[in-house]
This record gives C-alpha cells, sequence and structure tokens, in this order.
C-alpha cells in the first residue's frame, strides 16, 4: 500500500511541476552551482542539486548546519552528540563513530578543504550558499561522495571594500557576535577577506544529580554550545593570467554533551558530563592557470589537522541512585581522535577554444591525491577499573579522472565521467591487529541533457558510485565473519527537468531516481553482555532504492515569494547475509525492511512577504516521516512537522530580525537506541530518545557596510 502511495504522490508531483508552459521564453535563473569541473546555472545543471542561498542563510548563523540542510528533499542527520556529525542523503550515510574508523559516504567541502569526517566544524556565518548534489559523484568527488556531496562556500574577497557585523541574542542564553570585512590589499594585486564569529549557548537539557558529598546540583549548561570560527582568505592576481586563493580557517569548538536521560525527559540525572570537541586549523590553496587560449590548469592542496574529544556518562545517573540491589554501576567513555589530511588536485580544463571532436566536446582530465590518518585513543572507566584502547588507521587515494561534455545537436549534449581510484588502507590496534589492504575502485557517470527551449532542460544520466571496506576495530563481534566488511557499490539512474513558466515566475526541478547497492554497507550494534555492547560494519548482498526530489518557487509579484520541496523515498534491503558465532548464514529480520534513517518523505513550504516598506514576514512549515533509529531493532522515530517565523526589519545598512524557530514548541527525535540501560527497570531493553531543538526564540541585528 506504501509503494502505491509513494508512486501516486511521484506521478502527482509530475504533473503537478510540469503544466504547459504560456509564458513567453525567458532567461533562466542566475544561480550558479560551481561544485563540478565547471561552473553552471542551477537551472542549466543536469543532476539532483539543491542550493540555498546567501539570503536564506543571512539570519540562521546561530543556527546548527544539519537543522538548515536537513530542510532539502531526501537529506537527513543523525545526532547522538552535541551537534550532528553525519548527514545521510536518500537513506545513505554514516550516524555514529566509536572505536571502528568509518569512511564517510557523504562528501563535505568548505571553500575548497574536505571536512567529510568533521561535520562538527561547520558553522553558517559569512557564508554565501551551500550546494547540495544528491547521488553518486564518483567522477568528482571519488570514494568521498557515494551518496552525494555538501559543497559549502564562503564569501569571497571584493575589489570594493566591504563588511558585516552581526549579534544574537535569544533564549537559552544563546549569544552570538561575528564581524567579516574585506576588500583590496593591493591595487590590482591582492584581495582579502577576514571573519571570526562566536556562537554560545546553554543548550536545550537541563542536569539534576546528588554528587559524592550528598549535595544536590543543579544544571542548564552540560550540553552547552561553544563554537569559535576564523577565516581568512586571501585572491593574488599573479599577473594577467594566473590567479591564486588562499583560504585559511580556525575552528575551536568546546560543547558539552551530556543530551540522553533513562525516562526519555529533557533532564538528566549523569554526574560525569561529556564532552563534542573539535580544534581545527585547515587551509587550501589554489591555482588557476590559464596555460593558453585552448586551455587552464587548476591546482589544489589542502591540508587539515584536528584534534577532537567524544565523551559521556555512559551509565546517565549518579552513583548512589539505584539500591545496590538493583546493580548499580559508574562508566565513562572518552574517544580521543587526531585526525591529519593532505590532498592534492590537479586537473587541465578546457576553455572554448580548446574543444575537441569538430569544435563539440569540452573535457576535463586530472590526477587526484590523498593522504589520511586517524588515532584513536578510548579511555574507558568501569567502576573503579581503566581500559585503555588505540587504533592507528590511514588510508592512501592516488586517482586519475577525465570527463567529456559532447555536443551532438545544438540542444543535446552527451556527458561521459570516469575515475580509477588506488585506495590503500593500514590499520593496527593496541588488541594486536594488523590489517593492510588495498583495491582498485571504479566510478564514472553517462547522461544526456537536452535543452528544448529557453525554459525546459531535461536531463537523464546512469552514474556509479563506492564506498571502500574496512576493518571493525571491535573483537566483541557476533562471528568473525565481521572483522573486515567490503566495498559497497551504487548504481544510479537519475531523470528529470528543471523548467520556468510565466515569465520566470514559476521556477521548477524535479527528478526521478532509482538506485541499486551491491554489497551495502550496514552498521549494526550488539549487547554482546549485561553493560558491555560492540558497534561493526558489516554488509548487506543488496539493496535498493527510488523515490523523487522536486523544488518549486513561485513570485507572484515583486512583495511575494513562495516556495515548497518535497522529498519522496523507497528504500529497502533486498537481501541480507546475516552469521551466527559459529560463522553460519541465518536469516535476518533486515530483509525487505528499510535501512535506518531514511524517512518516506520530507517537505518543506513556506512563504516570503515584504508586506509595507523595510518590513518582511517569514514563515515555513518543514516535515519529515518516521524511520527507523537502527539497523539493530524496530523502533522507529514519530512523524513531525515544525513551524518557523520571522519578522525583518531593514533601514539603510541596517537589518533587525526578531525570529522564532519550533513555533509550537513540538518534541521530535534526532537519535534513538534501544538496548540495556536502567538498572530501575532490571535493564530490560527499552527505548531511549535524543530529543531535537525545542521552541527557540531570538533577535538578530546585522550591520552591512
Amino acid at each position: 500500500m506504501k509503494t502505491k502511495i509513494l508512486t501516486g504522490s511521484m506521478i502527482a508531483a509530475y504533473a503537478l511541476l510540469n503544466i504547459p508552459a504560456f509564458a513567453e521564453e525567458v532567461t533562466l535563473d542566475p544561480i550558479v552551482v560551481s561544485a563540478d569541473f565547471r561552473e553552471a546555472k542551477l537551472s542549466e545543471t543536469a543532476n539532483s542539486v539543491s542550493v540555498i542561498g546567501e539570503e536564506e542563510i543571512y539570519d540562521k548563523s546561530s543556527s546548527a548546519f544539519e537543522e538548515v540542510i536537513g530542510k532539502t528533499p531526501n537529506v537527513n542527520f543523525a545526532s547522538g552528540a552535541s551537534r550532528a556529525h553525519y548527514i545521510q542523503i536518500r537513506g545513505i550515510g554514516e550516524r555514529s563513530q566509536f572505536s571502528t574508523p568509518v569512511n564517510p559516504s557523504v562528501g563535505l567541502n568548505i571553500d575548497g578543504i574536505e571536512f567529510s569526517q568533521s561535520a562538527l566544524a561547520v558553522t553558517l556565518f559569512d557564508v554565501n550558499q551551500i550546494e547540495v548534489l544528491r547521488g553518486p559523484q564518483g567522477t568528482t568527488f571519488g570514494a568521498t561522495g557515494m551518496a552525494g556531496v555538501v559543497n559549502i562556500q564562503s564569501n569571497e574577497p571584493t575589489k570594493e571594500t566591504e563588511g558585516h557585523i552581526e549579534a544574537t541574542v535569544g533564549n537559552y542564553n544563546t549569544k552570538a557576535l561575528g564581524a567579516a570585512i574585506g576588500g583590496t590589499l593591493i591595487e590590482d594585486t591582492l584581495l582579502g577577506r577576514f571573519s571570526i564569529y562566536k556562537n554560545t549557548s546553554d543548550g536545550f537539557m537541563k542536569n539534576w544529580h546528588i554528587d559524592s558529598e550528598g549535595n544536590e546540583i543543579s544544571q542548564d549548561d552540560t550540553n552547552n554550545i561553544d563554537e569559535l570560527t576564523a577565516k581568512a582568505k586571501l585572491r593574488w592576481f599573479a599577473s594577467d593570467n594566473h590567479t591564486i586563493d588562499l583560504n585559511y580557517m580556525h575552528i575551536d569548538v568546546d560543547n558539552g554533551y551530556d543530551a540522553f536521560s533513562l525516562d526519555n525527559t529533557r533532564t538528566t540525572h549523569s554526574d560525569e558530563q561529556g564532552k563534542d570537541t573539535q580544534k581545527t586549523d585547515a587551509f587550501s590553496l589554489i591555482s588557476t592557470y590559464q596555460v593558453n587560449p585552448k586551455m587552464h590548469l587548476v591546482s589544489k592542496v589542502s591540508h587539515s589537522n584536528s584534534d577532537l574529544e567524544y565523551s559521556y556518562d555512559e551509565d546517565w545517573s549518579y552513583v548512589g541512585e539505584f539500591s545496590d540491589t538493583l546493580g548499580p554501576y559508574s562508566y565513562f567513555d572518552q574517544y580521543l581522535r587526531d585526525r591529519e589530511q593532505t590532498d592534492m588536485d590537479v586537473r587541465l580544463v578546457s576553455d572554448e577554444e580548446g574543444r575537441i571532436f569538430n569544435n563539440s566536446t569540452d573535457w576535463t582530465m586530472g590526477v587526484y591525491l590523498k593522504n589520511y590518518s586517524e588515532d584513536l585513543t578510548r579511555n574507558r572507566r568501569k567502576e573503579d577499573v581503566y581500559v585503555l584502547f588505540t587504533n592507528d588507521y590511514s588510508t592512501k587515494n592516488r586517482a586519475i579522472y577525465g570527463q567529456l561534455d559532447s555536443t551532438l545537436t545544438p540542444k543535446l549534449t552527451l556527458t561521459t565521467g570516469f575515475r580509477a581510484e588506488k585506495w590503500e588502507v593500514s590499520y593496527s590496534d593496541s588488541d594486536n591487529s594488523n590489517i593492510h589492504t588495498d583495491e582498485n575502485l571504479f566510478g564514472g557517470k553517462i547522461g544526456l541533457q537536452y535543452q528544448h527551449d529557453n525554459s525546459h532542460l531535461y536531463y537523464v544520466s546512469l552514474s556509479k558510485g563506492y564506498k571502500p571496506g574496512g576493518v571493525n576495530a571491535d573483537n566483541n563481534v557476533p562471528s568473525p565473519e565481521y572483522k573486515e566488511y567490503q566495498t559497497e557499490s551504487l548504481w544510479n539512474i537519475d531523470a528529470g527537468v528543471n523548467a520556468n513558466y510565466f515569465e520566470n515566475t514559476l521556477i521548477s526541478r524535479l527528478n526521478l531516481f532509482y538506485g541499486k547497492r551491491k554489497d551495502q554497507q550496514v552498521k549494526i550494534y550488539d549487547a554482546y553482555a549485561l553493560q558491555e555492547w560492540s558497534d561493526y560494519l558489516t554488509n548487506a548482498a543488496e539493496g535498493h532504492y527510488y523515490g523523487l526530489e522536486a523544488e518549486l518557487d513561485y513570485y507572484p509579484n515583486d512583495t511575494v515569494h513562495f516556495y515548497g520541496s518535497l522529498g519522496l523515498l523507497k528504500s529497502k534491503f533486498d537481501d541480507y547475509a546475516e552469521y551466527d558465532a559459529q560463522g553460519n548464514l541465518v536469516p535476518s529480520f533486515l530483509e525487505g525492511r528499510a535501512p535506518a534513517h531514511a524517512p518516506e518523505y520530507q517537505y518543506n513550504i513556506g512563504v516570503d512577504y515584504r508586506f509595507v516598506e523595510n518590513w518582511t514576514f517569514k514563515a515555513n512549515a518543514e516535515g519529515k516521516g518516521s524511520y527507523y533509529f537502527s539497523n539493530t531493532h524496530n523502533e522507529k522515530s514519530t512523524a513531525y512537522t515544525l513551524f518557523n517565523s520571522s519578522l525583518e526589519y531593514t533601514y539603510d545598512n541596517w537589518t533587525a530580525t526578531v525570529w522564532v524557530r519550533n513555533l509550537t514548541d513540538e518534541d521530535y527525535y534526532v537519535r534513538g537506541f534501544y538496548w540495556y540501560q536502567d538498572p530501575a527497570i532490571g535493564y530490560a531493553e527499552s527505548r531511549y530518545t535524543q530529543f531535537g531543538a525545542p521552541r527557540t526564540v531570538g533577535f538578530t541585528v546585522a550591520y552591512d557596510f
């Protein structure tokens, strides 16, 4: 029945977004997507892409990054920390990390620097645009883009001196202050832009416990937010045909982590609160050199070094909260990571005079190198026993890639792309595991786009993405078969249309997709003893998904903007191989079920209304269907709808905004578990959830010059 509803919704959405055009042919929208080899207008992009522009980000600097992009079709996130560390696209993506190294399914790039493993680094101040690319991006991004890529661009340096100052106050003791300034540093030679932003909040949880001396302790900041981001951008015009861009980022996130309670309320009883921190220094250096009128050379090197801590009170209680007969315990878990990554990417890109095959084909070819290392120290205390575990994980990527964009007719273009990647892994740990692997990975794309007229672009593409295999750190996996897991591959078909109607007042993007996953990587956790569990990655034999993404903008006049988006997703495990302790195959309850964090629908509808001069009212409703929290049990989130609104006043260079998020104070959940945790019920398996943000109210004032 659900499949019929989903299919019917897809047909209805297609009919809605492809009504006949009665308007004159007009130029399509000016939004530019830069994540591919060549910049292209959004309306001319033959891919499922959502773009969140500066006007949408303007009053959201203090918002969580994952909540902002979570409004786009078929994009979800998993928390389990102070912020969400991982993003899922079309139901594919990580949800957590403990001892085992993980390879990302969704790529994340900020100003040419990869942060796929460290989304905690993302803040939205001085950001110009966010691009969300859904589906495999194997040609362009390789192993980090199997499910899709999120590309974030900060504001660029300008010749004219300009700046932005912003301050925010809100409930939960939210305070934020930021400043950005840029302009010419050396006439006709050097431009620069610098920004700094500090965001703090007590968080949405309270804590009450009794300390070791019998004193009652009450706190409201154990799940606090404390984030500092500094950026510097320089653009050097080295010569008439050579430009060099330097981007530098310093991130200092010192958040608390105290989000779960035994009674599923916003009041925790932990007596040892955790941390969710990240300190990063990173840079990218991008050189664009016009070799001759036929081609230009783009060379990029980037480097990042991050120190992270993820820790928590494992028992969620204070010592003495339960009587001895119920077996009280005091556990604490801490994960310290040092991540270092260096990327090099060199590509030749043709220009108009460099087209080949009788001046019909643009071309790109390049080489890519990446070195990544992650050193873990896990400190776990079980009562008075301290357990130390360490592991070292490193990967080396070496890739070559190329793409051809061939004009078959004045309206029809064929795109073919290919990437070959050598992936090497080295792993060792304090349990004397030493594993070294290497494999060859292949991805690519073939697509057709048809520009029917100035207002209609049709496209279809077949793409292949891949995600490398790896090793599970925990030796307590239920079977030796689970110590290592294999590479996953994904074949995906997209078909869509970008259109505009009525003199460009109605703009739509519609994409239908189908994907087939082979050796699908699955995250599982297993409670192998009371108060003891292991998490590990394994492979389902096969899985598939299908659905649609649709976006609509309507401008009936100069004062009103209506918009909406819809994501529909049907995903399931087709075949799942599960092993017992002896290595024998056994039936799995996952077969035929949807993977975790894959809601069947998402939507966002809203309006921007400038009702009198200088005043703008904005309101939107965003909703999401229920989804499984994990691949280990059948607990699901609840479907929800959140309402948000703001009132903005602009005078000269000043802007003042009053905003409310989650207007109706809806309870919803961003992470969930089902396991043995509560001594008061004899450690019976129970459902435990982490709340999303409650109603938040704030005031932001900004000055642009």
